[in-house]
């Protein structure tokens, strides 16, 4: 198996998940008693949102591409980020190690044009929501998006940012995911993609009224496919 470097702290939360999930599916692929070969760097959240604030991505790019290198070196294989906003830097992330790293809209493209949808309605963060760097990935996999609605996008980003991210799960926040999910029916989309990591905390995604694609396992399954390929 292959050894994967995971930049995560973004929140630690679904670095659990992804932790967690990234081993249960390579011992159920490989053998009972396997485990996933696994480097992860929890980075400090609070620094990376400082910068944020200050629409500092330059800060943020700088922060993720040191986690990268130091992953690397370590003996990391491939990286992935565990966190979709944080795919704003991607690029330049890839490009300043040697090794590949593991786009998470790419895997979640990948799934929807494997299971021939189309058209979907996108559910994340402010910057994922409207911003091109997750969209267009999306769209270059065959996917047409409905635009963001400036509501749902506040209302989303601050469920996120301001209970899921903190570890809150609240009713309140569930039945209105649940109500902008029917909205988004009636309004014509065939999916929701969850493109944010905690979300699934507070959407089921098995009891819906429309299909979701959930980017936490969807990039975890592609990160155990990588794990578990050969050469």
């Amino acid at each position: 198996m292959r050894t994967l470097g995971l930049i995560g702290g973004m929140s630690w939360i679904s670095t659990r998940a992804y932790y967690e999930r990234i081993n249960k599916m390579v011992q159920k692929r490989a053998q009972p008693m396997a485990s996933a070969p696994m480097l992860i760097e929890s980075l400090d959240y609070s620094r990376i949102a400082a910068a944020k604030g200050q629409d500092d991505w330059d800060g943020i790019a700088s922060i993720l591409v040191e986690s990268a290198r130091r992953l690397e070196a370590a003996g990391a294989q491939g990286i992935v980020i565990a966190a979709n906003t944080m795919h704003k830097v991607y690029d330049r992330v890839a490009e300043g190690i040697s090794i590949p790293v593991l786009h998470i809209a790419d895997s979640v493209g990948e799934a929807m044009a494997e299971a021939k949808c189309e058209n979907a309605a996108l559910l994340g963060t402010r910057f994922v929501m409207t911003e091109s760097f997750y969209r267009q990935r999306l769209v270059s996999h065959g996917v047409d998006l409905l635009p963001p609605d400036p509501n749902d996008v506040e209302l989303v980003d601050g469920i996120i940012y301001k209970e899921l991210m903190l570890g809150r799960v609240t009713r309140d926040a569930e039945r209105a995911l649940k109500t902008v999910i029917t909205m988004k029916d009636k309004e014509g989309a065939d999916a929701i993609v969850l493109a944010c990591t905690e979300l699934e905390l507070v959407v089921d995604t098995d009891a819906n009224v429309l299909p979701v694609f959930d980017s936490t396992d969807i990039h975890c399954r592609a990160a155990t496919d990588w794990i578990l390929e050969e050469g």
